[in-house]
């Protein structure tokens, strides 16, 4: 009896294994795509136009959410998407700078912990191709562990920063290394294309892991810069495009409307926001017309990268139990970059070397073949030394039929496509159908969490851990109720909503409260709050308490100068590599400044930087061009700024180098005990906000030089004097 019984719980604890097994190898896979400054409407199965067939078929097999929203901005969103907590909480209510409020520090902070931190240690491997922007420590000597491989996840390829040059991008990293397009050993394509390098990565992945990982579920967070600014892209893209928008913004508004009402997206009964744009105004309707072009061009190239992604999936016989979820980091850009300002010649441009890092994104001053980037009126976007958005009237386009755009917290600012895709999730009834149950960025860790069954964890390394915000979404893929326990909040700029059930109340910054009925105008175009002051009142009351309690205040934190302290000190002893910032940097702000700099060369030419401060609207560099050394104030943006001597050919040995900048703005320069140039300048106006670094100049350059021209040579020592 006791043997039958042993064998019996035996048996029982085996069967418990084998089905604790079977359900670890249920666990689905979680790829989440996102593009970048896109319009509600822009993709084929929300009512556009745009040629997006294998997100139109991801949505015809699986379910749309009609009122999926995000936060209004690029940075903001990657925080929330990422942590499941409001952008604030995350520490990042803004963009990429310290604002000295916990709020608004902007870099991911230690008491939220990404998707990919909570997913491997439960048996996920996790990978992210794309862009970061989560960071305000993006140069060379960033800190790493704010990148994502200090955020949990194994495998990472992208840029750290935000917008960049489609055919050759600002801060690109493979893992933690910051690369450039020649020198990546692992890609290395015909003609490289960053949209189309983030989709060859995700699959090399997704192939990887099927021979590393098998056995184990992955979780992939693929982070398009499509269809951001700059409008770039190959040029047989666009082509295809060519004419089709040339009777301008009004008929593609009305058409959106029409379908998407025809599709069950709107209501029938729904109104369009007024047009932003008259086309019969638009002076330069070529240019205008071929904006749209390549936009079209740069979204149809990620929709055939996402068809490779999934191709791959199915290809390792993932694709059945992977959640595919799309969507975006915010509504239509309206911004004006590279439209009306003419960006100032440059001189003396070179080609870069495969080595010579591109850091500068918005815009890079120049391409890897050594051509300066154009913006301004006239100039046609597409190619790579374009710099050019699509502007306002495309952007009210892409938003049909709602108002405002990216920045705002009205519908076109904050509504997102939500495509969620998922054949051994997703019952064969739901495939195809819309869920109009209002969501949010916040959702997408809590529905992680429930599919992996993955503990959100209260403490990691010794921080604390704030509870995650969200809902699973995994109720709402089949139908059912998602019990959302309170209203949706958002803050950006001044700009604030909240929704609850069916009414929004909406704000602009410094600007009165608005109170829609969102079931009946998405559009926002009747407001209510006159009508009903009780609720606004609740409303109001409910997001004042959100506030206070997601790290929003002080409103306005935003809008502030970063803090600056200033450096005391007077002597700098540095060593080669030294980088100084923020208040650790000498303060040369109308001051005397005396750089003695000891060096060792041993090629013919001994180019690069020997140390630099400041960047490209204040600040020195003491540099070797051509084996002269150089020594060159700047004073404000541009040329005329800019005031430099040289002096002798550095030979092979060791050197001494004193660069002076006296009480009367005179620059002299000394090698070796000899006095070389002098020249009349002027002291440097203002602290720069970019800190000191020897041996290159990776933060902005001050120079007419590709960062970071590193120095060819050794640099023994550097004496910083202030004041002398």
């Amino acid at each position: 009896m006791r043997f039958l019984c042993g064998t019996l719980v035996a048996g029982l604890l085996a069967l418990g294994t084998i089905e604790a097994v079977a359900d670890e190898a249920k666990r689905p896979n979680v790829v989440l795509i996102m593009s970048d400054d896109m319009g509600f409407s822009d993709l084929g199965c929300y009512g556009g136009e745009l040629t997006t067939p294998n997100l139109d078929a991801l949505a015809s097999g699986g379910v749309r959410f009609t009122q999926f929203y995000n936060t209004a901005r690029c940075c903001p969103t990657r925080a929330a998407l990422l942590t499941g907590l409001y952008p604030h909480q995350a520490g990042i209510g803004h963009m990429m700078e310290d604002r000295g409020v916990e709020g608004y520090r902007g870099v991911l902070n230690r008491n939220a912990v990404t998707i990919a931190e909570v997913l491997r240690p439960a048996g996920y491997r996790t990978y992210m191709l794309g862009k970061w922007h989560v960071t305000r420590f993006t140069g060379p000597n960033g800190d790493r562990s704010t990148w994502p491989l200090g955020r949990g996840f194994d495998k990472y390829y992208g840029t750290i920063a935000g917008a960049a040059n489609y055919f050759d991008p600002g801060n690109l990293c493979r893992q933690d290394k910051l690369i450039t397009i020649e020198n990546d050993p692992e890609y290395k394509p015909e003609s490289y294309y960053f949209t189309d390098a983030i989709s060859d990565n995700a699959v090399k992945y997704i192939a990887e892991h099927q021979k590393e990982s098998p056995e184990k579920p992955f979780f992939m967070y693929v982070a398009y810069t499509a269809a951001h600014w700059p409008m770039q892209a190959p040029d047989a893209v666009v082509a295809k495009y060519k004419g089709k928008f040339d009777a301008g913004y009004a008929p593609f508004r009305e058409a959106r409307l029409q379908k998407m009402k025809e599709m069950g997206l709107l209501p029938k009964n729904a109104e369009m926001s007024p047009i932003a744009e008259d086309w019969a105004a638009v002076s330069d309707k070529a240019r205008e017309a071929r904006c749209k072009e390549v936009y079209a061009a740069m979204v149809e190239v990620m929709d055939a990268g996402i068809g490779r992604i999934v191709s791959q999936l199915k290809t390792t016989g993932q694709l059945d139990n992977t959640l595919v979820l799309f969507l975006q980091d915010n509504g239509a850009c309206a911004e004006d970059m590279g439209r009306e300002k003419t960006q100032a010649p440059v001189s003396d441009l070179k080609p870069m070397g495969p080595d010579d890092l591109q850091l500068k994104g918005s815009p890079p001053m120049q391409t890897r073949d050594g051509r300066q980037v154009r913006t301004g009126p006239g100039v046609m976007p597409g190619p790579a030394d374009t710099y050019v958005a699509y502007g306002r009237g495309w952007a009210n386009v892409s938003d049909t039929p709602f108002r405002e755009y990216k920045h705002w917290t009205h519908e076109g600012g904050i509504s997102t496509p939500l495509v969620a895709h998922w054949p051994a999730g997703i019952k064969p009834e739901r495939r195809g159908k819309l869920e109009a149950q209002p969501s949010h960025l916040i959702d997408l860790m809590a529905t992680c969490v429930d599919l992996s069954g993955a503990p959100y964890p209260t403490t990691l390394d010794g921080q604390a851990i704030k509870p995650r915000e969200g809902v699973s979404l995994r109720p709402a893929f089949n139908g059912e109720s998602l019990n959302r326990p309170g209203p949706i909040f958002w803050e950006h700029e001044g700009n604030r909503a909240v929704r609850d059930g069916d009414w929004k109340l909406v704000a602009k910054s410094d600007q009165p409260w608005e109170l829609y009925n969102i079931a009946e105008d998405r559009s926002e175009l009747h407001d209510l709050a006159a009508k009903h002051p009780d609720r606004v009142h609740a409303m109001a009351s409910a997001w004042d308490a959100y506030a206070a309690r997601a790290n929003v205040l002080p409103l306005g934190s935003w809008r502030a100068a970063p803090a600056r302290t200033v450096s005391k000190q007077t002597r700098f002893d540095l060593k080669a590599d030294a980088d100084l910032r923020d208040g650790a940097a000498p303060n040369i702000a109308s001051q005397p400044i005396t750089v003695t700099a000891k060096v060792t060369t041993r090629a013919q030419k001994p180019d690069g930087v020997i140390v630099a401060h400041g960047g490209a609207a204040a600040g020195y560099t003491l540099y070797v061009e051509d084996a002269r050394p150089t020594f060159l104030v700047r004073t404000g943006t541009g040329r005329n700024n800019m005031t430099r001597i040289a002096g002798d050919v550095l030979t092979p040995g060791e050197h001494t180098l004193v660069a002076k900048l006296d009480a009367t703005g005179k620059l002299t320069l000394e090698v070796d005990g000899k006095a070389a140039e002098s020249a009349q300048g002027k002291l440097i106006p203002r602290q720069p906000v970019d800190g000191l670094q020897v041996g290159r100049d990776a933060a902005g350059t001050v120079g007419p030089y590709a960062s970071p021209h590193a120095f060819k040579g050794t640099v023994d020592s550097v004496l910083v004097e202030i004041g002398k």
